[in-house]
């Protein structure tokens, strides 16, 4: 469970350093990804739950 905490905290870090450095980089990529069709973000959300998935197992493996 701490585990998921950390991973939770590291992704808030992640997050606000984006906001901070180039916030309007940030604001156009949101306003980009609501002209995308659903499919592909579904698309790259699986893709990204596997790599995530990956990830954790061959790390903690």
């Amino acid at each position: 469970m701490s585990d998921l905490v950390v991973a939770l905290g590291l992704v808030l870090v992640i997050e606000g350093l984006m906001l901070a450095a180039i916030p309007g980089a940030v604001r156009h990529a949101a306003e980009a990804i609501g002209q995308v069709p659903d499919m592909p973000l579904r698309i790259a959300g699986i893709g990204g739950a596997i790599l995530g998935v990956l990830i954790v197992w061959l790390i903690r493996g």
